[in-house]
């Protein structure tokens, strides 16, 4: 019979936030796949767990997790574990996780701390509705590419950033978001835990004069409600059979206007569409 690979949550800084499921899961599972070796065994010494550990990360996934599903199907149980918080999210887990569904083994879930979740609780910001954007890219064009493709999420946006690279990312969000909200965690659970919460030019301003320390998730605010305009339905379904016209597709032109206007790309679309037709 199968093993059964889990996914299990570990503390993202204070070790009193493992749960004992976790600790009884690392406990009794056959081996772990971890992140760094050398950091979930201070983990598991801690908690005096005697455990073979093996190393499952970015550069080692693909002959891995062939290796790691191998040894479930012949019975064998794993954890899979990352250095801090739920392994699989923004992670070479969730690659695992996908070869194990693939093969009909089972996946069970341990949850524990997650910084995206932690960060945005206690951000001040809408939580009602959110993305995660993971680490933005190291090669600016295919940053500010990004970020031109969720300028206009109306939901709140979440960002991880290493203290190196923070500056460059303030100043990027500043250009292609707009000066918006933004709460910026770092050290969570730690001793020097901190929430700054100030907008994206007062950080800017603020870590170009002290240099960050630790990691940050940064939380943005979404863009905000078009304003509307005076314009008529009547006159904005005109300008979308203009645009129409002029070559553009109905969908694209449809959109375009019911952010300039407020009104409903659906009712937009359909009263052009209708009267193209006619």
């Amino acid at each position: 019979m199968a093993g059964t690979l889990y996914v299990v949550g570990t503390p993202i800084g204070n070790l009193n936030d493992m749960t004992p499921r976790a600790v009884q899961t690392l406990c009794a599972v056959d081996f772990i796949a971890a992140e760094d070796t050398r950091v979930t065994q201070k983990l598991l010494n801690h908690f005096d767990i005697k455990k073979h550990t093996m190393s499952y990360h970015q550069h080692s996934r693909e002959a891995v997790s062939e290796q790691i599903v191998e040894r479930i199907l012949a019975g064998e149980s794993c954890a899979v574990v990352t250095d801090a918080g739920m392994p699989c999210i923004s992670d070479p887990g969730e690659d695992l996780v996908r070869l194990c569904a693939e093969r009909g083994v089972a996946v069970v879930v341990v949850p524990g701390p997650s910084a995206v979740v932690s960060a945005l609780a206690v951000s001040g910001l809408s939580t009602a509705r959110f993305s995660f954007e993971g680490f933005l890219s190291t090669n600016r064009k295919n940053r500010l590419e990004h970020l031109e493709s969720i300028k206009g999420d109306r939901h709140t946006l979440i960002f991880y950033e290493a203290p190196h690279k923070l500056v460059n990312t303030l100043r990027d969000l500043l250009e292609a978001l707009g000066d918006r909200r933004v709460s910026l965690a770092r050290e969570l659970t730690k001793l020097h835990e901190e929430v700054i919460r100030t907008t994206l030019s007062g950080a800017l301003e603020l870590y170009e004069q002290q240099p960050p320390r630790g990691e940050y998730v940064l939380v943005v605010e979404g863009a905000p409600e078009p304003a509307r305009t005076e314009l008529s339905f009547d006159d904005a379904v005109e300008l979308v059979r203009t645009r129409v016209r002029g070559g553009e597709p109905i969908t694209s032109a449809a959109k375009e206007l019911a952010k300039e206007t407020g009104y409903k790309k659906g009712d937009l679309y359909k009263a052009a569409l209708s009267q193209e037709n006619n």
